[in-house]
Order: C-alpha cells, then sequence, then structure tokens
C-alpha cells in the first residue's frame, strides 16, 4: 500500500515525465497498431446449468459497432431454453440474451454464436480533425458516478493533482494515463479480472488489480475533472500479432480471457482509445516476467495504448451497474455470463461449477 503522501510525491514525478502525447515510433515499432484489414471471427458461448427450479441466465453479446474498429455481426443460439430473447438495456445500450428454463429441467443448455469484425485502431493526435461534439446526454452519462466509481472527494483531487499544470484535455487526459501506468501494479492474485471499486483503492493506497480495477481508475479519475471516459467490457479473441503473450488469447479457449479497455471522449479526436492497464500486465506477465519500466516492450506498449489498440479483442457493452431483468439482483458490469437458480445468483468466476465456456475462431467474412 503507498500512503497519500507518497502518492502525492509519485504524482510530481510522474507529471514531470510525461511528454506530448504520440503514437508508437520508430523507436517502439515492436506494438505499434494501425488500421488495416478487417479480421472476423465467431466467438462462442456455451452454458450448461444443474438442475433447478427458477433457472435463467444473462450472456452478453457484442454491443458496440464502430466503423472504424468494430462491427458486429449476427447471434444465434440453441439448446433447450423454454425461452430466449435479445434484450437492449434502455441506458447504455448493452444486448444480452436472456434465457429461462423449465423447472426441473433435467440439464439446461444454452450455445450462443456471435460474428464480430475487427481491426486495430490508431488515432494521430498531433492535431485535431472535424468530429461531430459529443451529444449532451452522451456527456452526462459518461460524466457520472456510478456505485464504484466516485468522481468528488478523493477521486477528484488524486486526478486534480495528477493533471496539475496541464491546459489541455488531451494533456490532462494523458497525464492522468500516465499517474496511473506509474502508481498501479497488476495484482496477480485478482480474482477475476477486480471490481473497479476506485474509492477503496485511493482510501486504502492498494492500487493493485487487474483491467477492470485499474482502468475504471483511469475512467473515474478523468470523469472526475469533466472529461468524458468508458470502461468497455469484452474478451480477448486471438493471439496478439505484435508477439506479446500477455496481450492476446492463448487458445481458441478464451473461457478465462475477458478484458476491460478504456476510452476518453476529446474534442477534435472523438473517443481515444486508452489502456493503463495493459501496461502493468506486460510489466509483471510478458516473458520473461517482472519487467522494468524502462524495458523496451514496457515502452513501446506504454506509448502505443494512449490513442490505439489491437483488434483482437472483441467488445461487448460499457454498462455499469445492470440490473438484470426479472431478477433481484444487479451486476457492475455485464463482461461475464450470469445464471441464478431459485433467485441465488451463481459465481460466474467459478466457471467449474457454474458450468461455461467461450471460444473463438476466425472465419472468412
Amino acid at each position: 500500500m503507498i500512503s497519500r503522501r507518497q502518492l502525492l510525491k509519485t504524482t510530481a514525478a510522474a507529471a514531470a515525465a510525461v511528454s506530448a502525447p504520440r503514437l508508437a515510433t520508430a523507436q517502439a515499432s515492436t506494438f505499434a497498431p494501425k488500421p488495416g484489414a478487417w479480421r472476423t471471427f465467431e466467438v462462442t458461448t456455451r452454458l450448461d446449468l444443474a438442475t433447478g427450479d427458477r433457472t435463467q441466465a444473462w450472456i452478453p453479446l457484442p454491443s458496440i459497432h464502430q466503423d472504424l474498429w468494430v462491427k458486429p455481426g449476427k447471434s444465434t443460439w440453441r439448446g433447450n431454453a423454454r425461452s430466449a430473447e435479445i434484450v437492449r438495456d434502455p441506458k447504455y445500450g448493452a444486448e444480452f440474451l436472456h434465457v429461462k428454463f423449465k423447472d426441473g429441467e433435467g440439464a439446461p443448455s444454452i450455445e450462443v454464436s456471435s460474428r464480430i469484425s475487427l481491426r486495430d485502431r490508431a488515432l494521430d493526435l498531433s492535431s485535431k480533425r472535424p468530429v461531430a461534439a459529443l451529444r449532451i446526454a452522451e456527456q452526462r452519462l459518461y460524466l457520472e458516478p456510478t456505485q464504484l466509481m466516485p468522481t468528488d472527494g478523493i477521486v477528484r483531487q488524486t486526478a486534480e493533482d495528477a493533471a496539475a499544470g496541464r491546459l489541455t484535455d488531451l494533456e490532462r487526459a494523458h497525464a492522468v494515463y500516465e499517474w496511473v501506468v506509474a502508481n498501479t501494479f497488476r495484482d496477480a492474485s485478482t480474482r477475476g479480472c477486480g471490481t473497479g471499486d476506485v474509492a477503496s483503492m485511493l482510501r486504502t493506497g492498494n492500487l493493485g488489480g487487474k483491467c477492470a480495477d485499474l482502468n475504471a481508475l483511469y475512467v473515474a479519475l478523468v470523469r472526475s475533472i469533466g472529461i468524458p471516459a468508458r470502461d468497455i467490457y469484452g474478451v480477448r479473441v486471438a493471439p496478439s500479432q505484435f508477439g506479446y503473450k500477455s496481450l492476446g488469447a492463448g487458445s481458441d479457449n478464451v473461457t478465462k480471457a475477458q478484458h476491460c479497455r478504456a476510452e476518453v471522449w476529446l474534442d477534435g479526436y472523438g473517443w481515444v482509445a486508452t489502456d493503463p492497464a495493459d501496461v502493468r500486465k506486460v510489466v509483471l506477465e510478458e516473458p520473461p516476467g517482472n519487467n522494468a519500466v524502462h524495458d523496451e516492450k514496457v515502452v513501446a506498449v506504454r506509448r502505443a495504448l494512449f490513442g490505439a489498440w489491437e483488434g483482437n479483442w472483441l467488445a461487448y457493452n460499457v454498462a455499469h451497474d445492470l440490473q438484470l431483468p426479472d431478477s433481484t439482483h444487479t451486476v457492475p458490469f455485464l463482461m461475464y455470463p450470469q445464471a441464478e437458480t431459485a433467485g441465488a445468483l451463481l459465481d460466474c468466476l467459478d466457471p467449474s461449477n457454474f458450468k461455461y465456456s467461450i471460444s473463438s475462431r476466425e472465419v472468412s467474412a
């Protein structure tokens, strides 16, 4: 854990080290995503549940469509559910398949397949371009606090310290990105992708976690200083084409390959890709492991992941605090399949008992 005084010292050091935002350069060409050919994947999620009463499930579907980097296709399903329908959350637009099984069904099962086209994204941050303004409703949505991501108190103070002396939103958003990279760490013992409890992280000074923690911290910090931002929840579907073992799926079985990323809205640029959590993942996990922050592999990713990311990752949604339909349960985000029996929510981080699997394969468009 780190104290408030240590936070401020590290903030000052990080701010002094921040250079103008830029993408990967020739000196750091080992990780340099850029828009190219589209790739199409079929991702299949299968649930095999225990016999019970009032068994139902909610399976996330690709629901983000951005012409520059992601185009979801059709989803189909098969199984013995008595009902199945695609539901769209009215607040965030998250889509998921809601299925219900008859009481006492011997072997409740559902298999959902979705196609999605992806490609690398990268934005030239050296100059602005004509971009339509973010709608007022979207500005409000992506500036508001959530249950686990407050935007006042210690969150706002930390962000103001991190961005001190920076004048433009681009400079401030980049300074916060650098602060998160410099001050956090990936904690391999964290279950799943973490919970994203930002206030607790800052109050305790324990800034360790995984992507749902570290990228939520980034989103909350920039929201607190008036810059719209959002988490995007998804799953890695293919290996990295840049040779980074830690930044891609290790096989066609992607059951435990969930990953969330983040975006920040900047006038004159639009939605800008960021992923400080993956920088810390490379530090900890990229072979040989426990890499120094000045290691060439880390430097390349750190430069690239403010403004770019690789298109080997399926984006599900940007929803927070999602009330599951026909249930008493609310989930902080919908990145994993969810299911319940007799009103009891199953543990989505235990696919050996809550039996589900996710597979991915590249297909022709």
